[in-house]
């Protein structure tokens, strides 16, 4: 484990989305490090795409869509 440096704005913003998110700090800022990690690895595929392929990975079966 290491320490990131990230400015007070960012981690301003990660406390934010923590909150709404019912997620530690730490475990919020890892998410979107991770998420930014795939999409840049992954260009073409959307936000959804992307979660839906990380519970495949985890032999989670991604709940129904349901559109309005």
């Amino acid at each position: 484990m290491g320490i990131v440096k990230i400015s007070d704005d960012l981690h301003e913003e990660i406390r934010k989305a923590s909150t709404v998110m019912s997620r530690s700090i730490n475990a919020q800022a890892e998410f979107w490090i991770k998420m930014g990690m795939l999409a840049e690895l992954n260009p073409t595929l959307t936000y959804s795409e992307l979660v839906q392929q990380q519970l495949k990975a985890c032999k989670l079966a991604p709940p129904e869509v349901i559109e309005t």
